[in-house]
């Protein structure tokens, strides 16, 4: 790679590395596996720079690499996992309801494939348009819509059940209290 593109992606990395690390973080809940999901996306970035002839499209093309970086890990991923029936409490540092709210949804995105949590990120927290989703995915604009529609389908059933569970956890709290009092 040439001398000058080697200072262009420098200071391409150095402008627009927050928000690509925003984009890595809303990908893999884990900050540090953000960080590493990012790291990793840059580094494959770093050999084809000379071959991105439009520039502008260098966000685009970082993300597709992320979201496919992220869909090698989670493939790859050991199947050792024990599942529960309830989840861990989310920590919440600070308290306020945005945070809180912002903790349950990067859980809730868990029980999304891995397209369809790709496809909700980019068309509501990176504000894409449909057609722009659909390049940066490799998809058809019907697809990415059906996609997306499916899959917040299935966030408002999980916050739904979330819900419930949250209810009658508290019902059962309180009827414990009254044998207790009786």
């Amino acid at each position: 790679m040439a001398q000058g593109e080697v200072l262009g992606f420098e200071e391409y990395v150095r402008t627009r590395q927050e928000a690509l690390l925003r984009s890595a973080r809303r990908l893999v809940p884990d900050p540090v596996d953000a960080q590493d999901l990012l790291q990793t996306a840059l580094a494959r970035t770093y050999g084809r720079w000379d071959r991105i002839e439009d520039k502008s499209l260098a966000d685009a093309y970082l993300r597709r690499v992320m979201i496919n970086t992220r869909t090698e890990w989670w493939r790859a991923r050991k199947l050792d996992e024990v599942p529960t029936e309830q989840l861990p409490d989310a920590s919440i540092e600070d308290g306020t309801e945005q945070r809180a709210d912002r903790a349950l949804l990067m859980d809730i995105l868990g029980v999304l494939a891995p397209k369809q949590r790709s496809v909700v990120v980019l068309r509501h927290w990176e504000q894409m348009s449909t057609e722009e989703t659909a390049a940066a995915l490799g998809m058809s604009a019907g697809t990415v819509k059906s996609t997306l529609h499916r899959a917040l389908a299935r966030l408002r059933q999980e916050l739904e059940n979330r819900e419930a569970a949250s209810r009658d956890a508290r019902l059962a709290e309180e009827r414990g209290r009254e044998r207790c009092a009786a």
